[in-house]
């Protein structure tokens, strides 16, 4: 099984961070991984994306040109990428900041409403967090268990948001696999 994954958002989301610990979570699952960002000169407000592979088989190269998986945090990137994403390919939309759900009706959407999620977690800076969560929850590419080992790795010097993060991660979770059984 191999995953190509598109995260995209503007500058401060935490766009490069979703696709850094799914990648890392990936090679700890014992998977191929690739991970290549890519962003505009800004800090913060400008574009951000990145391309990450999760695969069984080797990685030739990190190019994804037709993910099977997009995780759009605002418009401009869902406009961008969405048409790109293979047919029945996986679309993660951040209802809490882009009004419209998918264009295709031969890709699976999940409408999360990722802020509102976060801020109930405790903080609307998990937004990308509860985005992780739906990622995961939509195709289940990488355990969990490796999710948490992660976000310990990631956070080493301040243990005490791990299981914050790792709540916003379980309630995307928890979100996507509520969409599935109310289809």
């Amino acid at each position: 099984m191999t995953h190509e994954i598109i995260c995209a958002g503007f500058g401060g989301q935490g766009v490069l961070l979703i696709g850094r610990l799914v990648t890392y979570a990936g090679m700890l699952a014992d998977k191929q991984v690739s991970w290549m960002p890519a962003y505009g000169p800004e800090m913060r407000g400008g574009t951000a994306s990145c391309s990450v592979i999760i695969s069984d088989a080797e990685v030739a190269s990190p190019v994804v040109s037709q993910p099977t998986v997009l995780v759009a945090m605002n418009q401009p990137s869902l406009e961008k990428f969405e048409p790109t994403v293979q047919a029945g390919g996986v679309v993660i939309i951040n209802k809490s900041l882009i009004e419209v759900s998918a264009s295709r009706d031969d890709v699976t959407a999940y409408c999360v409403p990722l802020n509102e999620l976060a801020l109930e977690v405790g903080n609307a800076r998990y937004a990308n967090m509860v985005a992780l969560g739906a990622l995961i929850g939509a195709t289940d590419m990488v355990p969990l268990a490796e999710v948490r080992k992660t976000l310990a790795k990631n956070f080493a010097k301040k243990p005490e948001v791990v299981e914050p993060n790792m709540q916003a991660v379980m309630r995307g979770v928890q979100f996507v696999h509520d969409s599935k059984n109310s289809k």
